[in-house]
């Protein structure tokens, strides 16, 4: 985003709003463990969706991204582990660790599901060490600067939008999708009703 010479990186709401001077509060709504617990039921969730998905549509290919459902798929449970990854090192995040595509080891719908048990329960063994611990210092990732507590809400809602995603494209293939997220899931994550970019 640019207004004459200046430009700001628009990856982070704060920095857009403050480059905008618009002064809303742009922290996020829910307090780490709500953050925590929201996300059980999320990663909970795209397992269990998953699941379904029947192998020969894995090399579809998403609407307006030049993406497979296999690699979205992958995709959602590799947000976590890079957030993981960056916590545990205390190394920058790079934008190639969330867009790592699936290895060829992972084929089917239920090595993806593996995959992201393993993921849920290397997260859940995360939060119980850390849950005590300061979320308000800052971290460097591929876009910037942010904030512990902003980087796990980061984490949560984008994972989040790519299981609404994945409910979506089972519907499309007929099958109807177990128990997939609700509002209540997606309330106070920085979401829209949208669960498709229009271009």
């Amino acid at each position: 985003m640019s207004r004459g010479s200046e430009f700001v990186f628009a990856q982070v709401i704060k920095d857009v709003v403050d480059f905008l001077g618009l002064g809303d509060d742009t922290r996020p709504q829910l307090s780490p463990a709500e953050l925590a617990e929201r996300y059980r039921r999320v990663l909970a969730t795209a397992v269990r969706l998953t699941r379904q998905m029947p192998d020969d549509r894995l090399e579809n290919e998403l609407p307006n991204r030049p993406r497979s459902w296999r690699g979205l798929m992958h995709h959602l449970f590799q947000i976590p582990n890079a957030f993981l990854d960056m916590d545990a090192s205390g190394t920058p995040m790079r934008y190639e660790d969330l867009t790592a595509p699936p290895p060829d080891e992972i084929r089917s719908s239920a090595d993806i599901a593996a995959f992201g048990e393993r993921t849920r329960d290397r997260f859940h063994g995360w939060w119980n060490e850390v849950a005590d611990e300061d979320f308000d210092r800052e971290m460097e990732v591929y876009f910037g600067t942010t904030t512990r507590h902003e980087m796990l809400e980061r984490t949560v809602w984008h994972s989040t939008q790519h299981v609404r995603q994945l409910a979506s494209l089972l519907e499309q293939t007929g099958v109807e999708p177990d128990a997939p997220l609700t509002a209540e899931d997606i309330k106070g994550l920085p979401l829209t009703e949208k669960v498709w970019d229009e271009t």
